[in-house]
């Protein structure tokens, strides 16, 4: 029996935001949309809610819920998204501050 050599698997450190990793336009803001949007899908979760009772919540069609839960929401803006977790019983706060940096940058506490 011929024995397998193992090839050494290839890695590279993340930067912590996969958008930005692949190269996506926007990357921060993707980050945001994907943080946004699981919260909301866990609280669906969370209530037991069909697609079309959170559709009636969030003002929206079952499908476009649909797309939400699988984290699609390439279609709804950072706006959007959180108009939906006010629809859901959240409150939103939103803090600006100045940066050590040379950029600013987004992020989500949850």
């Amino acid at each position: 029996m011929a024995t397998r050599t193992r090839k050494p698997v290839r890695s590279e450190k993340s930067s912590g935001n996969v958008f930005a990793d692949l190269g996506l336009p926007h990357p921060g803001q993707e980050l945001l949309k994907a943080r946004l949007t699981l919260q909301i899908y866990r609280l669906i979760k969370a209530r037991g809610l069909t697609q079309t009772e959170a559709g009636n919540i969030l003002g929206i069609k079952q499908p476009n819920v649909s797309a939400l839960m699988r984290n699609r929401s390439g279609t709804f803006s950072v706006e959007r998204l959180l108009d939906f977790l006010t629809a859901l019983g959240q409150d939103v706060e939103i803090t600006v501050k100045p940066t050590r940096k040379e950029h600013g940058e987004v992020s989500v506490a949850l």
